[in-house]
């Protein structure tokens, strides 16, 4: 066996073959993601009568009138965004740094079932919002936390803090120990050595575990529903509002489909590079 068939991946072993099909299935990939996108971006510029139209048409005046009915009279879209911001950024931070320290823990710790602690803890995350939302309606109406934006955030980072824990204890746990003795014989506390040494190491993951625990909150359409009010309902719960009995708003309905989706998309295009080394476990390995 020569060095190139050693080096070879799976690629170039099975030929120029496998290369087109990976290629195809990308193409059809990207153009079933995007293609529903871009043609809900176009419609969003559209009037009325063409979005609605039986016959879709490409070439049109554009029209920002979709967009002004959003931000003004009775539709104003800003207290909704604003919420959105606020409820999903808080629980994505807060999640990202409570699961930064448990995680870390989890991964240090030499406890017996520790493996199983690990399991539960995502556990949590599989159960079904229709079986929880329930009692967390009943415990926060006790609370007094329905309406609030607080209420919010403790409903998204109960489903989001089980997911950023497992995610980044499989990142602290690729580090090796050695960091930590190294940093802590040269004068450092545990606390400094976690701080300074540790958390720049899995900044991908950080970084990644911030920016899906900030989408799910984003989307997130059943906790707002239930618990959610008229001060704090977020961009999903506006976006039901616009389908009634009397007819569904394609125009705004598409516009606002606009202003969920892009801020994502822009967040995700501007950390791509830790976002991609951290979906792919990319840390330090080996001492």
């Amino acid at each position: 066996m020569t060095a190139s068939t050693t080096g070879a991946g799976p690629l170039e072993r099975g030929g120029r073959g496998s290369r087109i099909l990976v290629r195809v299935l990308v193409v059809t990939a990207l153009i079933w993601t995007l293609v529903p996108l871009g043609w809900m971006l176009l419609s969003s510029f559209k009037p009325t009568a063409e979005v609605t139209a039986a016959t879709p048409d490409v070439w049109f005046g554009p029209t920002l009138d979709n967009y002004r009915n959003l931000f003004s009279g009775g539709n104003n879209l800003g207290p909704y965004l604003r919420n959105s911001v606020v409820a999903a950024g808080c629980s994505a931070l807060l999640a990202t740094a409570l699961g930064a320290l448990a995680g870390y823990g989890l991964a240090r710790t030499k406890a017996r079932g520790k493996h199983h602690l690990s399991f539960w803890i995502i556990s949590t995350r599989m159960a079904p919002i229709a079986a929880v939302v329930l009692p967390i309606f009943l415990i926060f109406r006790t609370l007094g936390l329905i309406d609030t934006l607080p209420g919010l955030v403790l409903a998204y980072l109960s489903f989001n803090l089980p997911f950023a824990i497992w995610l980044l204890n499989a990142f602290f746990a690729q580090l090796p120990p050695a960091l930590e003795e190294s940093a802590q014989v040269a004068g450092c506390t545990s606390w400094q050595a976690f701080r300074h040494v540790i958390l720049p190491l899995t900044r991908p993951g950080l970084v990644t575990t911030f920016v899906l625990c900030l989408v799910f909150s984003w989307n997130d359409y059943a906790f707002a529903l239930v618990l959610s009010g008229p001060r704090t309902q977020t961009l999903p719960i506006a976006a039901s509002q616009l389908v009634t009995q009397t007819g569904i708003d394609w125009g705004q309905l598409t516009a606002i489909g606009t202003v969920v989706v892009v801020p994502m998309m822009l967040v995700g295009l501007a950390v791509r590079r830790w976002l991609v080394t951290g979906l792919t476990m990319g840390a330090v390995t080996g001492e």
